[in-house]
């Protein structure tokens, strides 16, 4: 067994290097340490704004452990060591966080107790430095621990407690890998705490991946115009690192856009640990239909999960983007969808969470929006999703999948699809892993997946040697011809029917049954007439 690392300074000596389960109670344990001094949406800013700064200077740190140890170093004179070790160029050509001497954690856990004006004053020296030697992050991390609110000996507990988590060391993953799923449970944890609050920066994360693998992101320009922490981007390069290799992560341009300003924080640091661009969600939040910050784009695929039935939006109603008609003020579902509509190139798709009453509404001309878009091929596939999915909502949900070409596509040699739509109720998948929380499993993505990629005939269908067939009660193909007969109604159940049930050839015959069950019946009202009359001849005594 190698000998194992030596803490660095201001680290704890542990048991042993943590493993990522236990670093995630370890952090779980710092967020109730500010639970009863400020609200939600304040400790998550701290909890995470501590835990990418330790991230950083883990990263830095590993990559420091790698220069140094280097055989070339020893060729150097030794009063150029140290230099060569600061050597700024030497962590940022490898995608490593510029981290100051006063902004590692070794220096800031080795001061917390004895920091003039608190340990506070620390962080928010460490979190400006940080912003100021790396320009992605400009306006990002949070300089709020030195507040007249904030306890300091909380504060101070708080980081000891984060010291003990160990983001390196981790065998051949990097700091990288082990704080980006550390990241990804704190959001889901926090989502959970703040329930229907959660929406705006959190997507389950089962219904992402449903998103990701149908629409199979190898490559491209990938948008989401309501991003959030940046859910969508990062299961696009988790999906490109499983199918082609982390290396072809970069394949992927990302852009994206957030109202809220604590979310879109939350989202530049999930990038940044997750190693994708944070300048792929621009340098200041805003308001995708009020102040559209990518007018011109053209994406290869959209991804979006926008708020459900929005009532307060910017709507202007001369704006280019309603191509289909003019959207209510009272819902803003079809402005998404046709905000998404205008940023597909000429063979672009996109995935996007509504509710269920988009498939369906004729209120304020939203049929005759929809009626247009489904005339006009844009429409895919629609699938009906299991409840519960949601903690931030009971709202009843669906994907709509949109696509710019349905054609074969020349090379890609795929089904002509043209006039068609899938439809797909997968309200019976899932599993539920509480009392209210449904997720989708591996399987359950599998089928919906495969189904559509069947249905499409892509590359990934034919490697697995499949093909697409109607499945009664699941999936069927319609024809534009049909979808205008149902009045442009798009939802599932009202094509795929009623799912066959198998005939057990052990089941007792129709006739037979209702024979027994009948005279079942009698014999059971003749019983309740006797203990009737029982009853009543008791009765009659109690009375004499």
């Amino acid at each position: 067994m190698p000998p194992r690392k030596r803490a660095a300074a201001g680290q704890g000596e542990l048991p042993g290097v943590s493993s990522t389960k236990e670093i995630q109670d370890i952090l779980w344990k710092a967020a109730d340490k500010l639970r009863g001094s400020m609200d939600a949406a304040q400790y998550k800013e701290f909890v995470l704004g501590l835990v990418f700064l330790k991230y950083v200077s883990d990263a830095f740190a590993e990559r420091r452990e790698e220069l140094a140890a280097d055989p070339e170093l020893a060729q150097i004179p030794e009063h150029r060591r140290a230099a060569f070790l600061e050597d700024k160029d030497e962590y940022t050509e490898k995608n490593v966080f510029w981290v100051p001497a006063t902004a590692r954690w070794d220096h800031i856990a080795g001061n917390a107790a004895s920091a003039e004006g608190g340990v506070g004053s620390l962080l928010d020296t460490a979190m400006d430095e940080v912003m100021k030697a790396n320009k992605a992050l400009t306006g990002v991390l949070p300089k709020i621990f030195n507040r007249d609110n904030v306890d300091q000996q909380r504060l101070k507990e708080l980081v000891d407690l984060i010291s003990d988590a160990r983001f390196t060391g981790h065998g051949d993953r990097p700091a990288q890998d082990v704080l980006g799923e550390v990241y990804e449970y704190f959001l889901e944890r926090f989502a959970r705490a703040e329930g229907k609050r959660a929406g705006e920066f959190y997507t389950p994360a089962s219904v992402v991946r449903l998103i990701v693998e149908v629409l199979e992101p190898y490559e491209g320009r990938v948008y989401d115009p309501a991003c959030g922490s940046g859910g969508m981007f990062v299961q696009s390069g988790k999906f490109v690192a499983r199918r082609r290799g982390q290396d072809h992560t970069h394949d992927l341009a990302i852009y994206g856009q957030e109202a809220n300003e604590r979310t879109w924080r939350l989202a530049k640091m999930n990038l940044a640990i997750h190693g994708m661009d944070p300048k792929g969600v621009g340098d200041r939040w805003a308001d995708t239909f009020a102040d559209d910050k990518l007018p011109d784009l053209q994406a290869d695929f959209v991804m979006a999960n926008p708020p459900f039935n929005m009532s307060d939006w910017a709507r202007k109603s001369d704006d280019r983007r309603w191509r289909y008609g003019v959207p209510p003020q009272s819902n803003a579902n079809y402005a998404w969808l046709q905000h998404i509509v205008s940023k597909l190139g000429d063979r672009g798709s996109a995935g996007v969470v509504l509710s269920n009453g988009s498939m369906s509404s004729k209120q304020s001309g939203e049929g005759e929006i929809r009626a247009a878009m489904v005339e006009a091929d844009l429409v895919a596939c629609m699938v009906a999703l299991p409840g519960n999915l949601f903690r931030t909502t009971a709202i009843p949900a669906c994907l709509w999948f949109l696509t710019k070409d349905k054609s074969p596509q020349g090379a890609k040699a795929l089904e002509d699809r043209r006039s068609r739509v899938l439809f797909i109720d997968a309200r019976a998948l899932g599993t539920m892993v509480d009392r209210t929380e449904r997720v989708l499993t591996e399987e359950d993505l599998a089928k919906v997946a495969d189904t559509y990629h069947a249905w499409r005939g892509t590359k990934s269908a034919r490697e697995k040697g499949l093909s697409y067939e109607d499945v009664p009660g699941f999936c069927y193909s319609a024809t534009l011809e049909e979808i205008a007969k149902h009045d442009f109604v798009l939802t599932p159940g009202r094509y795929v029917g009623a799912a066959v049930e198998e005939e057990d050839p052990d089941a007792e015959p129709v006739g037979e049954r209702i024979a027994r069950l009948t005279k079942e019946l009698f014999a059971q009202l003749d019983e309740s007439a006797r203990l009737d009359a029982v009853v009543r001849e008791q009765l009659g005594r109690v009375d004499g």
